[in-house]
């Protein structure tokens, strides 16, 4: 795939974005609803497809990178954002995609995931979030509820799950989000908005692996409930939800509580949401609205402009080439920074 024939071919469509290649979930899976959007959503952009890479670790999720017609790496157990993180520092050029899971992110790829992101580096991460092992057939997961029975929970996990938003915010992620597998659209929108950001992008998807952990969110986001057990945030707006959108959220102190709408008095008492507020408490807060006591927000959370690792390195190396010129290897192996073992 040279950059000369994929030019040739703007625009594009999905079917640009097809591999050929047999797509290996189950049948149902969340995973189906999700690459058909990526490749949907990338379509939309004038960028040739020799300039991205789609780069995955192990998992489910992992075997992204084969079914997209672009560049990519199926990499080692919750590596990805380390070579995600090379690729776009030696290319900068490069649109890099981390396709990771629960698992894999957040388990052997925590320590990663988490440098990757308060680095800033110029890249997007999508973590499937299903809640359980899949690709190992249905052990429990760092994002499994406690009381979780799987083959290696018997009794029941006794593990507090990992708030996946709550890393993402405590690594100062310059954009994070939250979408699900059964909303097309809103999938594509908030891919939409990661690809456009300068800067880090964290995308948790809502997926729902149908043969090992089925119907995991099904209290919040079956189509019977999802009206009044979801709530979409929209910048600037209040946080207005239910079938007949009667209801609200709004802050008693610090503790966001639900209230009848028509109730409100004062609108100015309503939980307004800021994407752009620098500091990360308003959008903590909101990974704090959990189900049954309060709706689970979607959307993004945060959004905000923030100089990448990247862009600051390539400006380090630019100065010091100008200020010491280019150098060479016999310079580096042989310079004044020696020692002596005896």
């Amino acid at each position: 795939m040279s950059p000369a024939e994929t030019q040739s071919q703007l625009p594009y469509n999905k079917e640009n974005f097809v591999s050929g290649q047999e797509v290996r979930w189950c049948p149902g899976c969340g995973d189906y609803a999700i690459l058909a959007t990526a490749q949907r959503m990338l379509a939309k952009f004038d960028i040739p497809r020799s300039n991205y890479v789609f780069v995955s670790g192990i998992g489910c999720s992992s075997r992204f990178p084969y079914y997209m017609n672009t560049y990519g790496f199926h990499t080692i157990h919750g590596r990805a954002p380390t070579i995600a993180t090379g690729l776009k520092c030696v290319n900068p050029d490069l649109v890099v995609w981390v396709i990771t899971g629960d698992g894999d992110g957040l388990s052997i790829g925590g320590n990663h995931l988490v440098h990757c992101m308060r680095r800033n580096i110029d890249l997007n991460i999508l973590l499937v979030n299903n809640q359980i092992y899949g690709l190992t057939k249905g052990q429990y997961s760092p994002t499994s509820e406690m009381g979780k029975i799987t083959k290696s929970t018997p009794m029941g996990s006794i593990d507090y799950p990992i708030n996946a938003l709550c890393i993402a915010i405590a690594s100062e992620a310059t954009f994070i989000a939250r979408t699900l597998d059964t909303d097309p659209m809103h999938m594509s929108y908030v891919m939409e908005r990661a690809m456009k950001h300068k800067g880090v992008s964290f995308v948790e998807i809502y997926q729902n692996c149908i043969i090992f952990n089925d119907k995991a969110f099904g209290p919040v986001t079956g189509r019977e409930t999802r009206e009044d057990r979801m709530v979409y945030l929209e910048d600037g707006k209040p946080l207005v939800f239910g079938k007949r959108k009667e209801k609200a959220v709004r802050l008693k102190g610090l503790q966001p509580e639900v209230v009848e709408l028509s109730a409100v008095k004062d609108p100015s008492e309503l939980m307004i949401h800021h994407e752009k507020d620098s500091t990360p408490h308003y959008a903590y807060l909101l990974t704090q609205m959990t189900y049954p006591e309060m709706p689970v927000p979607f959307g993004v959370f945060r959004a905000i402009g923030r100089p990448t690792y990247d862009e600051m390195m390539e400006n380090q190396i630019r100065d010091s080439v100008k200020k010491r010129g280019k150098g060479t290897v016999k310079d580096l192996i042989y310079g004044a920074e020696t020692w002596t073992v005896t």
